[in-house]
């Protein structure tokens, strides 16, 4: 598993950082940054089993993950690079009827986001091996079939802006990882299903993989309808 995982104090996840995610899901598109923390026990190393507690509906996001070597507080745009360490390629797991009847009461979600196993992880890129972090492609494949396809240019909130956004409200520190969001063609993923997911250049060449498969967890949690 990639150091960053032992090490980072901190996930950091962007939400509604891209339109047409926003529209799927019937949110408003932010004006600001927005974000939420992620415990780091919810990471789970590629190859490794997702837990999906009884009666959660469990959606996918694959996201770029972002992942910083200098630790700052109140971070300028114009320096934002000199904090990036690399990237890595991750999947933000969310407890979707869990999150909907939090949200609805106006309580926090760190419960839907939080669950062991919920941050699947790939492993560190250096930021010299990539050229352009807002022109990759993101893809997300459930039992081989494509569910996510997208690419980190339609960002609505570019990296140094996070940078500066979330230093000036916490400080960052060294691998710390923050998620920049998920294109469209979130859905479920159930016990059962092997999923794969690819960053890759442009032109289709390979960066990182990452694959998990669901199973069904045993005890724990137990979500109940209303």
């Amino acid at each position: 598993m990639a150091s960053f995982v032992r090490t980072g104090r901190k996930i950091v996840a962007i939400g509604r950082n891209y339109a047409a995610h926003a529209k799927e899901l019937n949110n408003a598109i932010p004006k600001e940054p927005f974000f939420f923390l992620k415990p780091t026990s919810s990471y789970l190393a590629s190859g490794g089993k997702l837990e999906i507690p009884q009666g959660i509906v469990a959606h996918h996001e694959v996201e770029l993950g972002l992942v910083i070597g200098k630790g700052g507080r109140d971070i300028p745009q114009g320096n934002a690079e000199a904090h990036v360490a690399g990237y890595t390629l991750a999947v933000d797991m969310t407890a979707r009827n869990l999150q909907d009847r939090v949200r609805k009461a106006g309580l926090p979600w760190s419960a839907a986001k939080g669950f062991d196993t919920f941050t699947p992880i790939g492993t560190f890129i250096p930021k010299a091996s990539i050229k352009d972090a807002h022109d990759l492609r993101l893809s997300l494949k459930i039992n081989g079939i494509l569910r996510q396809d997208g690419t980190t240019a339609d960002m609505i909130f570019r990296i140094p802006r996070l940078i500066e956004h979330v230093s000036s409200i916490m400080t960052l520190e060294e691998g710390d990882v923050i998620l920049t969001g998920t294109p469209s063609g979130v859905g479920p993923v159930v016990a059962g299903d092997k999923v794969e997911c690819k960053l890759a250049q442009p032109n289709g060449d390979e960066l990182i993989s990452l694959n998990f498969e669901a199973i069904q967890r045993e005890g724990g949690y137990r979500f109940q309808e209303d």
